[in-house]
């Protein structure tokens, strides 16, 4: 009785540990989502051509996520001459994404993971989604997103390793962060 508790328990333990278990050095999960014109993106399209600069973020169009992909859009040169593909994943539906790009003027790829499996194949909780009501150019939106994840970034290498994770970003301020921290790293 006791050892298959144990069993259980234990079973339990790696199963969990494993959804957590991606960091620095780890293999990244292949990506293969929707992007804002609806067509499949597909990480492997990369593997030795390009890193990539990943950040999951809650929801198109909302005050943090704008920051944050704004300061994306105004370093994207910075990126280009690092030889990166920057990418934004949101559980955003792909209308809602290119409603976004458009808005901001988004100059890289945002990609739809509406049930969240990308993020949590990342390890990035993810929460219920939800419709929030946006103007744009004088129309109302409803924008949908099937989950809401957490704001995470990370660094895949040409290789496809993981070479920076950070769960605790400051939105306005990740390009600029991300930048620094790497600028040893990926070549």
């Amino acid at each position: 009785m006791k050892s298959t508790f144990f069993l259980i328990i234990s079973s339990f333990l790696v199963s969990f540990s494993n959804i957590f278990a991606i960091d620095i050095g780890s293999i990244a999960p292949s990506i293969s989502l929707l992007d804002q014109n609806g067509e499949k993106w597909h990480s492997s399209d990369f593997l030795n051509k390009k890193n990539i600069l990943i950040f999951f973020y809650p929801a198109a169009m909302t005050g943090g996520c704008t920051k944050q992909a704004c300061s994306y859009r105004d370093d994207f040169a910075k990126w280009q001459s690092r030889d990166f593909e920057i990418i934004g994943i949101s559980g955003d539906k792909p209308a809602n994404l290119k409603l976004f790009q458009k808005a901001e003027n988004l100059n890289f790829t945002l990609l739809s993971d509406i049930d969240g499996k990308t993020a949590k194949a990342f390890g990035v909780p993810t929460g219920n989604g939800g419709q929030i009501q946006k103007f744009f150019q004088g129309e109302r939106f409803t924008l949908e997103r099937g989950v809401t994840s957490k704001r995470w970034t990370f660094v895949i290498s040409k290789e496809g390793k993981i070479i920076y994770r950070n769960d605790k970003v400051n939105p306005a301020k990740d390009s600029e962060m991300v930048l620094k921290s790497i600028s040893k790293t990926a070549k």
